[in-house]
C-alpha cells in the first residue's frame, strides 16, 4: 500500500501527454523566446548549451525560439532562421542535445509581417503585411503583399517545417500570436484586402489555413504541427477574443493543427506588447480563463502561458482542466532545475521567478543574450558549467577549501556566499542590519514591486542551503576582519544615497527616497517634487507611493522619459500606475535647488528655468555613492601584510542594479 509520503508530487504536472505523434514526459513547457544567441540566423553552441540545461533540468517540452521562414521574415538582426538548408546542421545538434535528456523539442515558424525592429546593418527593413496599416509601437507603415509573395511565404512555412523535421525536431509551431503576420491576415482591421486573401471571414483565414496545410503536406505523418495565438490582443485594432475563437473552431474541425498554445497581447502597441512577457503587476496565471475558453472550443490539447511560475499553480490549472500543459518559460530561465526539484517534492528549493524582466526580455530588447538577475548562470552555461544529477546541479568544487568572510548581505554578498559555500569553502557572511537584503528590502515596498523581495528570499535560502553561516546585526571593520582570520574577504557593502550640490534658501523639507519609503511621515501632504536622476524604478515608484498617500506629485526626470532605464514592459506598467495616480511627469529636467515654498529645476535641452510652486518637500532620487571606505582600508591592509585576499562585488565597486550585483557575486564566489 502506497503511503501518503510516497505519492508522486504534482500528479497532473508530471503525467505524460500525447500531442500528435509525440509523447511528452510531463506538462512543463519552455515556450519559444528569443535568446539573442543565434548568429547569422544559425544555431550556436551557446544556444545549444542554454536549451540543453533546461532539458537536463527536466522540462517536458522545449519550443525553440522563432525561426524566419522567408527572407522578408527578418524582424530583428538576432533572429534564428529556417529558410535555407544551411540551418539544418545547427538544428540537428540542438535537437540531439535536447533529446539526450529525454525532452521533446518543437520549433517555431515565424513571419512578423509589419512587426519589424532592425537589421544587421542597423537600417530599417522593408515591412510587408496584408495591407498598409501602420503599427503604432515600431512606427512602421508596411507595403501590401503581392499574391506571388504571399504564396512564396506559405511555401516557406512548408519548406521550413521539412527542414526542422530533417534536423530531428519532433514538431513545429506556427506563430499566429501577438499581431504577427498570420494574425494580421485574420484581423479585419489590419487586412483590408478585397481579393482572395481578404474581404470576408473565410478569405481572411486563408493565409493561416494554407500555412498550416503546407506544414502538414511537407512533413511525415505524426510530425506535430501546432498553433500559437493570442486570445485577445489587448489593442484597439487588435484581433479580438471572439475572432480568434472562430478561427480556432474552423481550423480544429479541419484537423489543421495538433495543439493550440494560448497567450494574450500584440506586438503592435505598447500596452498590448506588455502581455508578451507580462511583468510582476500581472497576476499569476491571468490568462487561464482564455485557455479554458479555447479548451471548450477545440478538441486538441491546449497549452497556456501567463506568469505561471510555480509548480503548485501549474498543478491547479491542470487539475481544473483549464489547460493541458503550462508554459513556465521565465521560471525555467530563473531555475532550469525546477522540474526535477518539483518532481522530488523539493518545492522550497526552487528559485522563483519574480517577473522583473530585467535580464531576460530586457536583454533581448537591448540586443544582448538573455540571462536572469537571480541566476546569471542562465545564458552563460558555457562560462559557468554545472554538473550533477537533475535538480542537484553544482558548480565545480574548489581545489583548496578556504575560510571566506563576506561583508554585506545584499544581493552581491548573498550570491557570493552561496557560490563560495557551494564550491566547498567555509563561508561566513556578516550584515550590519538586522535583516539581509540591502536595497531590495526597500524596492519591495513600492507599489507593484512586492515580488522583487523574492530575490532576497531565494538568495538567502541558497546561501544557507550551501552551508554559509549568516550573522546579522554585526558591523564589520578592519579589526573584525583581522580577528576573523579569513583567508579571503569579499566586500559587498553596497551604496548610500547621493545628495548633489544644490542652491538652497531657508530650510526646505528635503528627504532621500530611501527615507520616504521607510517612513510615511518623512514627507507631509501637499505638493511634492521627486527629482529623479537615474530615470529608473526608484523615482517612478516613490512618486506613485507618495501620490497614494495623498500628495500632489511632480516627478522631474533627468532623461527623456520616466523609467527610461527600466525594461519597456515594466516601464509601461509603472508609468501607467503613476498616471492613474495623477503624477505630473517632467522629462529632460534637472534639479537646481529649493526653498521653503518652491523647487527650482532646469530644462536640460533649453536650459530654461522650471519652477514648481507651493512645494512642501523635495525628494531626492539622485543616484548613489559606493560605500567603499572599508574596502579601501582592507585593500591597503592586505597589500601591507598579505594576510588575506580582498575581492569586491556589487555597488561597493560602482552603484548599478541588482543584476550586476548578483553577477559580480557569482564571479567573486568563483574566484575564491
Amino acid at each position: 500500500m502506497q503511503t501518503p509520503a510516497a505519492r508522486p508530487a504534482f500528479p497532473h504536472l508530471f503525467s505524460p501527454i500525447r500531442i500528435g505523434g509525440a509523447t511528452i514526459r510531463n506538462r512543463i513547457l519552455s515556450s519559444g523566446h528569443d535568446t539573442v544567441m543565434a548568429v547569422g540566423g544559425l544555431v550556436t553552441d551557446q544556444l545549444i548549451a542554454y536549451q540543453e540545461a533546461r532539458a537536463r533540468g527536466g522540462a517536458g517540452l522545449i519550443v525553440i525560439q522563432v525561426a524566419g521562414v522567408h527572407p522578408t521574415a527578418r524582424y530583428t538582426s538576432t533572429e534564428l532562421t529556417a529558410d535555407t538548408d544551411a540551418t539544418i546542421p545547427g538544428f540537428t545538434a540542438l535537437a540531439e542535445a535536447i533529446h539526450r535528456h529525454g525532452a521533446t523539442v518543437f520549433g517555431q515558424l515565424f513571419h512578423g509581417g509589419r512587426e519589424v525592429m532592425d537589421t544587421e546593418e542597423g537600417t530599417l527593413a522593408v515591412a510587408w503585411a496584408p495591407s498598409p496599416v501602420p503599427t503604432e509601437r515600431f512606427h512602421v507603415i508596411p507595403r501590401a503583399m503581392t499574391e506571388p509573395l504571399i504564396r512564396e511565404i506559405i511555401e516557406g512555412f512548408g519548406a521550413s517545417a521539412l527542414r526542422l523535421q530533417t534536423a530531428g525536431l519532433d514538431g513545429v509551431e506556427v506563430v499566429a500570436s501577438h499581431g504577427y503576420l498570420p494574425s494580421q491576415f485574420l484581423n479585419p482591421r489590419t487586412n483590408l484586402r478585397t481579393d482572395g486573401w481578404g474581404g470576408d471571414e473565410a478569405r481572411r483565414l486563408r493565409f493561416l489555413r494554407e500555412a498550416l496545410a503546407a506544414c502538414r503536406a511537407t512533413t511525415r505523418r505524426g510530425f506535430v504541427v501546432g498553433l500559437r495565438i493570442s486570445i485577445g490582443e489587448q489593442s484597439p485594432d487588435g484581433l479580438s477574443e471572439d475572432e480568434a475563437l472562430v478561427a480556432l473552431r474552423t481550423l480544429d474541425a479541419e484537423n489543421a493543427f495538433d495543439y493550440v498554445s494560448v497567450v494574450r497581447g500584440t506586438s503592435a502597441t505598447l500596452a498590448g506588447s506588455d502581455h508578451i512577457v507580462p511583468p510582476s503587476p500581472f497576476a499569476a496565471g491571468y490568462t487561464v480563463p482564455d485557455a479554458a475558453r479555447v479548451k471548450a472550443a477545440v478538441r486538441v490539447p491546449v497549452l497556456v502561458a501567463g506568469r505561471i511560475t510555480q509548480p503548485q499553480d501549474a498543478e491547479l490549472i491542470l487539475a481544473a482542466g483549464s489547460a493541458d500543459m503550462c508554459v513556465m518559460t521565465r521560471a525555467l530561465i530563473c531555475d532550469p532545475e525546477l522540474p526535477a526539484k518539483a518532481a522530488d517534492g523539493r518545492v522550497d528549493d526552487i528559485r522563483a521567478c519574480i517577473g522583473c524582466n530585467q535580464a531576460c526580455i530586457g536583454h533581448f530588447h537591448a540586443g544582448y543574450p538573455i540571462s536572469c538577475i537571480q541566476f546569471p548562470e542562465s545564458g552563460r552555461e558555457r562560462e559557468f558549467p554545472r554538473f550533477g544529477e537533475p535538480g542537484h546541479a553544482k558548480l565545480p568544487p574548489a581545489q583548496t577549501p578556504r575560510d571566506v568572510l563576506v561583508i554585506g548581505g545584499g544581493p552581491a554578498g548573498l550570491k557570493a556566499a552561496a557560490v563560495a559555500a557551494e564550491r566547498g569553502h567555509r563561508v561566513t557572511l556578516v550584515e550590519a542590519e538586522r535583516r539581509v537584503g540591502g536595497q531590495v528590502r526597500l524596492a519591495q515596498l513600492l507599489p507593484g514591486r512586492h515580488e522583487i523581495g523574492g530575490a532576497i528570499t531565494n538568495l538567502e535560502a541558497e546561501a544557507r542551503r550551501a552551508g554559509a553561516t549568516i550573522t546579522t546585526g554585526v558591523r564589520a571593520d578592519a579589526a573584525y576582519v583581522r580577528a576573523s582570520r579569513a583567508q579571503v574577504v569579499i566586500v559587498a557593502t553596497g551604496a548610500t544615497p547621493y545628495t548633489p550640490p544644490l542652491e538652497v534658501n531657508g530650510s526646505p523639507r528635503i528627504a532621500q527616497a530611501w527615507d520616504v519609503i521607510r517612513d510615511a511621515a518623512a514627507v507631509p501632504a501637499g505638493t511634492v517634487v521627486v527629482a529623479d536622476f537615474r530615470s529608473d524604478w526608484l523615482g517612478l515608484g516613490v512618486a506613485t507611493l507618495l501620490a497614494g498617500r495623498g500628495c500632489r506629485v511632480t516627478l522631474a526626470v533627468t532623461g527623456t522619459m520616466a523609467g527610461q532605464r527600466c525594461q519597456q514592459y515594466v516601464r509601461d506598467q509603472m508609468t501607467a500606475a503613476a498616471r492613474r495616480a495623477h503624477v505630473t511627469i517632467l522629462p529632460t529636467t534637472r534639479l537646481f535647488g529649493a526653498d521653503e515654498t518652491a523647487v527650482y529645476l532646469q530644462d536640460e535641452l533649453t536650459e530654461e528655468a522650471v519652477v514648481v510652486e507651493d512645494a512642501v518637500a523635495l525628494v531626492l532620487a539622485q543616484g548613489h555613492l559606493p560605500a567603499d571606505s572599508l574596502l579601501l582600508e582592507l585593500e591597503a591592509d592586505a597589500a601591507t601584510d598579505g594576510a588575506y585576499r580582498v575581492l569586491a562585488a556589487g555597488d561597493v565597486q560602482s552603484p548599478r542594479t541588482i543584476e550586476e550585483a548578483v553577477l559580480e557575486g557569482l564571479r567573486a564566489g568563483i574566484a575564491v
